[in-house]
């Protein structure tokens, strides 16, 4: 059983790095070829959404010469990537708060979109600049502005993209933390915190964890749950 909507926290770029004696921005750069590779196995192994935490909201907390070296290094992949996710029939879409993202970065991530969004194959949905408590934030500050009745209403209509919900969560590293992640697409996920650190979360560790959630027998409040979104 291949889960519908995978979601990735990736994590472990900088212990990846420091580990083997080198600057973290080393470790970021490994981590983006990674996760390209990744992406495309993903599409391979017939995911239909595909859900990547690369950049939360807290994360811009970190050191000036760090976030502008993540901001250079998300405009020259994007850049070099759109047209192979063109190519792939991989659609593209972004979450996140737009808020202090340089102008050139909000541009790129335009036109990765804008070039991706006649495709029809797996979606992928770069969560950057990324806060699950925003986005709830922001869903209610929509309701409230189109004056949408609450009676039976879908809140997931109202976040920053209309997916179905998480059914497979990975958090490379170990760390066995939500960290503010789609809160509420994840609800009823099945989570699964390898070890491995992301820049080493190749296909091999891709098809382990694949192995595992076939493994789970999921349960919505005790009752068996046959994903019918396969």
């Amino acid at each position: 059983m291949i889960p519908n909507h995978m979601a990735i926290i990736v994590d472990g770029n900088g212990r990846w790095a420091r580990n083997k004696g080198l600057p973290r921005s080393l470790g970021h750069k490994a981590g983006s070829e990674r996760l390209e590779e990744i992406t495309l196995y993903a599409a391979k192994k017939g995911i239909k959404y595909l859900s990547l935490y690369v950049l939360s909201c807290d994360n811009l907390k970190r050191s000036e010469d760090e976030i502008n070296f993540l901001f250079k290094l998300f405009i020259n992949t994007f850049k070099k990537k759109k047209e192979i996710y063109k190519t792939k029939n991989i659609k593209v879409l972004f979450s996140g708060v737009k808020d202090n993202l340089p102008d050139l970065l909000l541009k790129t991530m335009d036109e990765m979109v804008e070039i991706t969004k006649g495709n029809t194959g797996m979606i992928v949905n770069f969560c950057l600049n990324y806060s699950s408590r925003m986005e709830i934030i922001d869903a209610f500050k929509r309701i409230s502005k189109e004056k949408v009745s609450l009676d039976n209403i879908d809140l997931r209509k109202y976040m920053y993209q209309d997916l179905p919900d998480i059914d497979f969560l990975i958090r490379t590293s170990g760390e066995q933390r939500l960290s503010d992640f789609m809160l509420y697409q994840a609800s009823y996920a099945e989570l699964y915190f390898p070890k491995v650190l992301f820049p080493d979360f190749d296909k091999n560790e891709f098809d382990i964890a694949l192995a595992e959630y076939e493994k789970r027998d999921r349960r919505f409040g005790g009752i068996n749950y046959e994903n019918t979104n396969n």
